[in-house]
């Protein structure tokens, strides 16, 4: 169930374009979408290949510049910043957890999970650290190189990594884009489990129906633009709705 909330939108988007190329060349991988992702829920954005999944993502995050339209991040206005001030807001307000885990394979889960807040100038506190990686169910893999741990692991590790300087909201990219089915279902599970317990923001872009039903809703995206959103969903409910925006003759 979606949470009630008398918050502002964790994010915003008014009539956002984005457009790359000049010319004949240009394409528009945004095309005038205005959407609000509630504080404390759980997104997944769904589309065929090219719909914009990713660069909605980018843009919401800060990470990218639209060419046109209005985006908030956390109540702030993404257009009325400077790049360092962009920068900081995305140290502070916004976790990132991508396909890939990213981690620096010389560091240990620990030094791993630090790592944003002495970016950000801080000296983190061990007992943040911890509690972080004991929040994602790795409080005996602190010293574990990312080479001594399973790829669910690391990407629990990178989720710990994202949630340590509490952003107002968690960014993920395909997060089980790399793991098996088992570990999938783990990684699903936390980010279920820290949007309920937590009250976490988490917009996750995703090609798979099982991880979108996980969510509380899912927008779908089809060349560029909104195409529709589905509340309560299922697996069953989201394949279908894919199914209905896949291009004639599209798959296998």
């Amino acid at each position: 169930m979606m949470p009630a909330s008398t918050q502002p939108p964790a994010v915003r988007a008014r009539e956002v374009t984005k457009v790359y190329g000049r010319g004949p060349a240009a394409v528009a991988a945004l095309d005038r979408v205005s959407l609000d992702i509630p504080a404390g829920s759980f997104t997944a954005v769904m589309g065929p290949s090219g719909s914009g999944k990713s660069t909605l993502l980018q843009v919401a995050a800060g990470l990218d510049r639209p060419t046109s339209g209005e985006v908030w991040l956390d109540g702030h206005d993404l257009r009325a910043l400077s790049e360092n001030r962009l920068t900081m807001l995305r140290r502070q307000r916004a976790g990132f957890v991508f396909q890939s885990f990213n981690l620096l394979p010389s560091l240990t889960a620990e030094q791993n999970v630090a790592l944003p807040l002495r970016l950000a100038g801080r000296r983190p506190a061990r007992s943040e650290v911890r509690d972080a990686l004991v929040a994602v169910g790795l409080a005996g893999r602190l010293r574990h190189r990312p080479a001594e741990l399973s790829g669910g692991q690391q990407q629990r590790v990178a989720i710990a990594r994202a949630l340590v300087t509490r952003p107002a909201v968690l960014f993920a990219d395909e997060p089980t884009g790399m793991l098996d089915s088992a570990a999938s279902r783990d990684v699903l599970a936390l980010l279920r489990a820290v949007t309920g317990e937590r009250a976490q923001t988490v917009i996750m872009v995703t090609h798979d129906p099982a991880a979108a039903a996980c969510a509380d809703r899912v927008l779908f995206l089809a060349d560029g633009r909104l195409a529709g959103e589905l509340t309560a969903p299922t697996p069953r409910t989201v394949a279908a709705r894919m199914a209905d925006l896949e291009p004639a003759g599209a798959g296998p």
